[in-house]
């Protein structure tokens, strides 16, 4: 699989640009995208399409939206983009608005960029790195920041003791990461449970799967939990099992919390 700074590179990022909306930074992500041979002009429609219809969910951090559309064939290949607005956007997000950075991504299927999303995961996860990326003066400084990785910081919290008694046998359960399109924030989101799950030392034990709103209302039979965005949450309605939202995607910390509540840890 594609490395982050493959996906990414420096032809895709832009700084300090002017944007009047939420509809012009999605533009301008798309139009990187274009530029650089991964997606039409057609996708970069596609993806603020996806945001009239389904809400701001993709904000999924304060100042930070990840904009995206399905896998169609306006998608040539897999890759990305990163714009830094020259001034804050609002696109309706009721905690993380408003959006001074929008990473877009162009995705052929969820195969390819598994990797890439954990990496960016663990970047805006580790608060020196997210404010280095932030604050890089070139499109060159980020690219670097991007090919390399956080200082080790250790996790929000330290791990739960293994006293639940689902995580001492041989019992294995699924949580699913939600999203519209089962290829961007909700596998954003998979990548920031598995890093916790992972400290807690409970990987083994508990499958994170991302999918889209359709097919989670047919797998919520499988699955202890479900977690996704405040705009998702909506959607899904009642599906039989607890439905719970996370609000920073980005946070192991908020992440942390929501599986300690799942499993009154």
């Amino acid at each position: 699989m594609a490395a982050l700074s493959e996906l990414l590179p420096v032809e895709a990022v832009l700084l300090d640009a002017p944007a009047a909306d939420w509809r012009e930074a999605v533009r301008r992500a798309g139009d990187l995208m274009v530029a650089t041979g991964v997606a039409t002009d057609t996708y970069t429609v596609e993806m603020v399409e996806n945001v009239e219809r389904n809400g701001p969910y993709i904000v999924i951090a304060p100042g930070l939206a990840f904009a995206h559309a399905r896998p169609s064939p306006a998608v040539l290949g897999t890759g990305m983009s990163w714009v830094r607005l020259a001034e804050p956007v609002a696109f309706g997000h009721e905690a993380n608005d408003p959006v001074d950075l929008v990473v877009g991504l162009a995705a052929k299927d969820a195969s390819e960029h598994t990797a890439a999303m954990g990496a960016l995961a663990r970047l805006l996860a580790d608060p020196g790195t997210a404010r280095a990326l932030r604050e890089a003066p070139t499109a060159r400084a980020v690219h670097a920041l991007l090919a390399g990785g956080p200082a080790p910081s250790g996790g929000p919290e330290s791990a739960p003791p293994r006293k639940e008694a689902a995580h001492d046998g041989g019992d294995h359960h699924k949580i699913l990461t939600v999203c519209g399109n089962g290829v961007g924030t909700s596998l954003f989101l998979k990548q920031t449970l598995e890093g916790v799950l992972d400290r807690w030392g409970w990987s083994g034990h508990v499958t994170v799967e991302a999918t889209d709103t359709i097919s989670a209302k047919g797998k919520a039979g499988e699955a202890v939990a479900i977690l996704t965005s405040r705009e998702i949450a909506r959607t899904l309605g009642d599906v039989g099992v607890p439905v719970k939202v996370v609000e920073d995607f980005t946070s192991e910390a908020e992440a942390d919390r929501v599986l300690r509540d799942t499993y009154d840890v």
